[in-house]
């Protein structure tokens, strides 16, 4: 497992196909990505859930894909060639693979009591039929404490590693620390480079933060999609895990539903999909983003802000221009990848202002002054508020240098919207 210098960037598949990837479909975001945000440095491709789950010939979800020792494998009709096939494309083409795991053993696995690769023990040696994820019944917890616990872990992490897998998603694991050690040691046996990330962020609690600390991305927040419930929880999630920011692990805001999305729940005239739609998520129909474009620059200076890991998760053949103009904005990276999480720095009358400081030279930085309210604000800021000495703005998103500010500054804030700002005091 790596600590990585700076919050990892990529693409994941969630947000555009569900539990309904792909080869095919995964190999034509790989070639897109390869061409589009690779060169601003992302470098992730990351297949979520439904890689391991079987379909039937009315692309029903019909049962789960595991091997003779109750490891998950790729779905054969889906993925005929093997996941390793697609790793070793994404290493010809310069970029990292990633896939997304569930905590626990597969309740087939239980069922048919397979052996635990390896050892003279089995599924019901191992699982803990009482540790069950609320969401997704197709696992059982493991107790770590039984033999053969580990080695379940070893032998499916091992088979990772073998196909090429640089990144694992593993998910329902933020509440038991037991198997988030049990995963890491196992990492660490590959030998290998890997990135954990540590999912979901609505059972993530701070009493555990020894326990996430050695993993390399923690999620904050539960899952977000293109609707304002998901940038206000965003904000709780920052402010709640504020205080554990910049001690070597990622706060993960959740991946970015930008462009075309949820094609899984197909409609013919996608384009004109009613933006309320983005309130139902991941169940909502196939869409373009909902965000207004005032919520898009909202949503993205969190990321840029927080120093959030950055996973697009739109279709990437399909999404708009504006959306990549975000993505792969220089301003908005540099401040991304400086890898400090902002602090708070002015909440009152439902502006936010957040303030983070550049790692090399504590006299420049960036600050984000959030409109959270529903009108526009035309309001006034003395340097002192903003914790800044006379300084130099640069307004990142209307791309204009606002010069010297001395004492005051005065800004008008449209509704939902941001200004995000550039700043440096080594001005005379």
């Amino acid at each position: 497992m790596i600590k990585t210098q700076t919050p990892p960037m990529g693409w994941n598949s969630w947000d555009c196909y569900g539990k309904y990837p792909t080869e095919k479909n995964i190999l034509s975001n790989l070639n897109v990505m390869k061409q589009k945000l690779k060169p601003s440095g992302y470098t992730y491709l990351v297949i979520d859930a439904g890689w391991d789950i079987e379909k039937d010939s009315a692309n029903n979800l019909s049962g789960v894909s595991i091997d003779d020792y109750g490891r998950y494998i790729p779905f054969k009709r889906d993925f005929p060639h093997g996941l390793k096939y697609i790793a070793d494309k994404a290493h010809a083409a310069g970029l990292l693979f990633g896939i997304h795991t569930m905590r626990g053993i597969p309740r087939e696995a239980y069922n048919e009591n397979l052996p635990v690769y390896g050892t003279n023990y089995h599924a019901r040696d191992i699982a803990d039929t009482t540790s069950l994820c609320k969401w997704n019944h197709d696992n059982y917890g493991i107790d770590m404490n039984k033999p053969g616990a580990q080695e379940y872990y070893d032998s499916y992490i091992s088979l990772l590693a073998s196909w090429g897998v640089d990144y694992i998603k593993t998910d329902d694991i933020t509440a038991h620390p037991p198997e988030i050690n049990a995963v890491e040691n196992a990492i660490a046996k590959t030998g290998r480079k890997i990135v954990l990330s540590l999912s979901p962020g609505g059972d993530s609690k701070t009493e555990f933060i020894d326990d996430y600390k050695t993993a390399t991305l923690l999620r904050i927040t539960g899952d977000v999609w293109d609707n304002e419930k998901s940038i206000d929880k965003v904000f709780d999630a920052w402010k709640n895990w504020n205080a554990y920011a910049n001690e070597g692990l990622w706060l993960d805001m959740d991946m970015i539903p930008f462009g075309h999305i949820c094609l899984n729940n197909h409609v013919s005239d996608y384009l004109h999909t009613d933006s309320s739609e983005g309130n139902k998520g991941s169940k909502g129909k196939e869409r373009m983003c909902s965000f207004t474009k005032n919520e898009k620059y909202t949503f993205i200076t969190q990321r840029a802000l927080g120093a959030s890991p950055l996973f697009m998760g739109g279709e990437l053949s399909t999404t708009d221009t504006f959306s990549f103009q975000l993505l792969t904005n220089k301003q908005m990276l540099a401040c991304n990848q400086n890898g400090i999480t902002g602090r708070l720095v002015y909440d009152d009358d439902s502006i936010e202002i957040w303030k983070t400081v550049n790692k090399t030279d504590s006299s420049k930085g960036w600050i984000g002054i959030f409109n959270r309210s529903s009108a526009g604000k035309q309001t006034s800021f003395t340097l002192q508020q903003l914790q800044l000495s006379p300084c130099s703005l640069f307004d990142i998103w209307n791309v204009v240098s606002l010069g010297k500010i001395s004492s005051v500054i005065n800004v008008t804030v449209p509704q939902k919207d941001v200004l995000f700002y550039k700043y440096d005091e080594n001005v005379k």
